[in-house]
């Protein structure tokens, strides 16, 4: 894992990784939403509108995912010092926070023909809305930590960890509390779904999981490209300046 913390190396290797992963994703995740909203039979009491999980599922399940994304680059920051853990974690918020709020988006236009309402504040719902409020405020103080000190605060890395709580009650909300949310149909080995329904739904969330890959690593050499170019500025300014 510290034969990747070389910038140089890393580039390397996504100047190939990033445009496979968003290509490869967009094919496949393209692909299963066709056979989802095209082919896939209709749910025999939900009826057509099952066919927003194809997009909601893997939209949730990305959303904590780029959370824990941060959680791990924020453990790697603090105990390791992994120089592109804090460059890891900030390029994993956006897409984070942006699937996060697609679930919640999809959620409500699911919620509306299957419970009769938009929104209810039970369990589910309202971890993943915290999520997306923990997205929020983990950007906003990574911005101040990079504008006061240079990123070199560990106050985002803490926050990052501390907010990794959220994950396993958004996961364990609808069995420990009384949820209208339905309990997970996809578990550990097993899957409550039949196949006409799982196979589309596994090749999307492989889709937009190769989609999100390819985001987090097109952001990361952004995040670099800049540090890059401030630093050759800095240095042009104080060699400007010694003359």
């Amino acid at each position: 894992m510290h034969g990747f913390a070389n910038p140089a190396r890393f580039l390397r290797i996504a100047r190939w990784l990033m445009p496979l992963c968003m290509g490869v994703g967009i094919l496949v995740a393209g692909a299963a939403l066709a056979w989802g909203l095209f082919e896939a039979p209709a749910e025999r009491l939900q009826g057509e509108t099952v066919r927003i999980v194809y997009l909601h599922v893997p939209a949730a399940w990305l959303g904590m995912a780029g959370w824990m994304g941060i959680a791990v680059a924020s453990f790697m920051q603090i105990v390791w010092r992994h120089p592109l853990a804090g460059i890891a974690a900030r390029a994993c918020a956006v897409p984070g926070a942006v699937f996060t709020a697609v679930c919640l988006v999809t959620g409500s236009l699911w919620g509306r023909p299957a419970w009769g309402t938009w929104w209810v504040w039970d369990g589910r719902l309202t971890s993943m809305l915290v999520l997306l409020f923990l997205y929020f405020g983990w950007m906003a103080l990574s911005q101040a930590s990079e504008a006061s000190d240079g990123g070199q605060s560990s106050a985002p890395a803490i926050f990052g960890l501390v907010g990794a709580v959220n994950i396993p009650i958004i996961h364990y909300s609808v069995t420990w509390w009384n949820s209208l949310h339905q309990p997970p149909s996809i578990t550990m080995g097993k899957s409550a779904m039949s196949g006409a329904f799982l196979w589309p739904l596994l090749f999307a969330m492989l889709g937009f999981t190769l989609i999100f890959a390819g985001v987090v690593l097109a952001r990361m050499r952004a995040i670099l490209a800049d540090q890059q170019a401030e630093a050759r500025l800095r240095r042009k300014a104080l060699a400007a300046g010694d003359l």
